[in-house]
């Protein structure tokens, strides 16, 4: 019976990595959100001046303000790559945890999978 313990310890341990690793990806998620936000809706510089998203301006380039306001000295585009830079080693962690404890789970079932049918198997004489 101690095998069954150590089994139920098992996956319980590898359920908590899953659960881990899913917190992780969905906190990935929310920077990904956070980066989308950031360069797709319009902001505000100075006193109030509603400046073009960064990714879609009607100006030549993304870096125009288009009537000499300071959208492009107010445009943060290191605050937007920080973010997806960031979401980058979150995600890759989240994953490893999430695919490893899948794994370990998948794997503690088919070995007592295996178990019972050897024992279902030496009951019967087969």
């Amino acid at each position: 019976m101690r095998s069954l313990t150590y089994d139920i310890e098992f996956r319980a341990r590898a359920k908590k990595t899953m659960g881990w690793g899913f917190a992780l990806l969905s906190a990935a998620a929310l920077l990904w959100v956070w980066c989308a936000v950031l360069l797709a809706m319009p902001y505000t510089a100075g006193n109030d001046h509603e400046c073009e998203p960064r990714l879609f301006t009607e100006w030549g380039t993304a870096n125009e303000g288009g009537d000499g306001s300071s959208c492009a000295e107010e445009r943060d585009w290191p605050e937007a790559l920080a973010v997806l830079g960031l979401s980058v080693p979150v995600s890759v962690i989240g994953a490893v945890l999430y695919t490893s404890g899948s794994v370990s789970n998948r794997m503690s079932e088919h070995a007592a999978e295996i178990t019972r049918l050897n024992e279902a198997a030496d009951r019967s004489g087969t």
